[in-house]
């Protein structure tokens, strides 16, 4: 069972009402920390969906799939509704997550707080030939991700030539703020959430590439 995507919605969060639970999530309520790439830089995981919340006040959200599961028991099949779903700001952060419930909304909320978790910031670029702009609407090196039986491979492209990509992973580009790309894409592209994820992936794999490149530098 597949539902109609959601359109854009707004995240509202009350600062005042939150306890933090960890060390990064008082540094960010007290405002020592100011932006998500602090965060990344000191290699500290993010354990508090508020933390998100609270440095992107107007996060987008967007329901890729709410589909039926079931999984076998000894009594007899219980079903749950899985939900995937992308988040982001359209300025370089992204996060894609996964929830299950017997209900869908549960299940969406799960699956919001999962994306949160798992925010990554997305270098641009102009790493096509045939483009000398040297403005970053594009990626900056060809990459791949790779979920279960799909891959999925992102080109930069030069500007102009919008996001050349299937359904899917057009929307998880169109949060992330890539405007200028090539894709393509095998295996068993009709799974949702399997395209989202390797879609992902292959964004994530262009910042642990940048710190290797840091790391021969320094060495």
């Amino acid at each position: 069972m597949r539902y109609e995507r959601r359109e854009r919605e707004v995240i509202k969060f009350n600062p005042e009402s939150w306890t933090p639970r960890t060390k990064i999530g008082e540094m960010v309520k007290n405002k020592i920390i100011v932006n998500i790439e602090q965060i990344f830089e000191g290699g500290k995981p993010i354990k508090e969906v508020e933390i998100i919340d609270m440095l992107f006040p107007e996060l987008e959200t967007k329901v890729l799939e709410v589909a039926s599961v079931q999984r076998m028991t000894k009594n007899n099949r219980k079903g749950k509704y899985r939900a995937t779903v992308v988040v982001g700001d359209r300025h370089g952060h992204i996060g894609i997550g996964s929830g299950k419930d017997v209900e869908v909304k549960p299940a969406i909320d799960s699956a919001i707080k999962d994306a949160k978790k798992k925010m990554i910031s997305v270098n641009f670029g102009c790493g096509s030939w045939e483009c000398s702009c040297g403005t970053k609407h594009s990626l900056p090196l060809q990459v791949k991700g790779k979920c279960g039986s799909v891959e999925v491979k992102l080109i930069p492209a030069p500007r102009g030539v919008g996001v050349v990509a299937g359904e899917v992973a057009k929307q998880v580009l169109d949060v992330a703020g890539v405007t200028d790309v090539w894709s393509f894409s095998r295996g068993r592209t009709r799974d949702i959430y399997n395209v989202a994820l390797a879609t992902y992936i292959a964004l994530r794999e262009i910042s642990r590439l940048k710190n290797i490149d840091k790391l021969k530098m320094s060495n």
